[in-house]
């Protein structure tokens, strides 16, 4: 029988100096894998600070850096998923990576889209994709078509967004996703809210459960950004909260549990981490923004918790932490 870990208890202080930042860039999340060499490699998504920070719609792209430890720090090193050739699906923006390996290959998810530079054009033509890699170096192949799309008449039938991907423990490949429909007027849509889908390959096909997970009462966006893996046997999914629908912790991330990928369950303990952050300098900081979670996970076991933060709301800044897990 499996037990629920308990995230919290697990944090440990931040190392001072080791956020993932870039002078002339907004740098948004962080998903880390580990090559053969022992090298970790982390993905995130930046835009330039010249056009705000609404600008990741319309100007995002990947990023590799690299580290000799999983909680870093992390070195710039190269450009992973940029612009592309104008009439493909993803031109403009892929934004919001998370990595997994599989079998020695390396799969890069992402949203990605393409528009007329308009915050809302664009926004309302994201879909998920993937690129692939035999190398976390590089190059990345990415698809003609995207790797997860609307459904018309549906709940998510206009957009699809900000995927993570686990291998289930019953062999397939669980992708779990954010989406809107047209419930609400346009141009924002919704209700916001999120998806699974399954497939026998990490690049699909696809297919959708009909209906949306980690629903809300009255909450037409409840949560944001989950991040989804396996753990002795069991599924877990780390949420951030977009009040406090799930736990009286007001925008903390908070822990859910499945047997099936299908039915999710809030854990017992169910802050993972609360907006306050603890340093080994000595320093308690609460951000404004705490989420985009992302799990490091070593021989199975989480060993350091990656978040995007925005410090304070007013501030033009946001960049990448890590929290060590022991």
């Amino acid at each position: 029988m499996s037990t629920t870990p308990d995230l919290l208890a697990m944090r440990q202080p931040s190392i001072a100096g080791s956020e993932f930042k870039q002078d002339d860039y907004f740098t948004w999340g962080g998903s880390i894998t580990r090559s053969d060499d022992g090298q970790y490699h982390m993905y995130v998504s930046r835009w330039p600070r010249s056009a705000e920070f609404k600008g990741w719609v319309t100007h995002s792209e990947v990023v590799h850096a690299v580290a000799e430890t999983a909680a870093g720090p992390y070195t710039y090193r190269d450009l992973a998923l940029g612009r592309c050739e104008k009439g493909r699906w993803d031109c403009d923006v892929a934004h919001n990576p998370t990595v997994i390996r599989w079998q020695g290959i390396y799969y890069l998810y992402y949203t990605g889209n393409f528009g007329n530079g308009e915050y809302w054009d664009h926004r309302n033509n994201q879909r998920v994709g993937v690129a692939v890699s035999e190398s976390p170096d590089g190059p990345w192949e990415r698809r003609d078509q995207p790797l997860l799309e609307v459904s018309a008449g549906c709940w998510d039938s206009l957009i699809t967004t900000n995927p993570s991907c686990t291998p289930t423990p019953d062999g397939r490949f669980l992708l779990m996703y954010k989406a809107a429909g047209h419930e609400r007027d346009l141009p924002m849509g919704g209700p916001v809210l999120h998806g699974v889908a399954f497939a026998d390959s990490p690049l699909g096909p696809f297919a959708k459960h009909p209906d949306p997970i980690f629903v809300a009462k009255d909450a037409w966006f409840p949560g944001e950004d989950p991040f989804v893996w396996t753990q002795d046997g069991r599924l877990y999914a780390i949420l951030k909260d977009q009040g406090s629908h799930y736990s009286p912790e007001d925008r903390a991330l908070v822990l859910f549990e499945s047997d099936n990928g299908i039915d999710w369950a809030i854990a017992e303990q169910p802050v993972v981490c609360p907006r306050t952050v603890q340093w080994d300098d000595g320093r308690t900081v609460e951000y404004n923004r705490l989420e985009r979670p992302q799990l490091y996970l070593e021989n199975g076991v989480p060993t350091v918790l990656s978040v995007a933060v925005k410090p304070d709301k007013s501030e033009p800044d946001s960049y990448n932490i890590r929290v060590p897990l022991g």
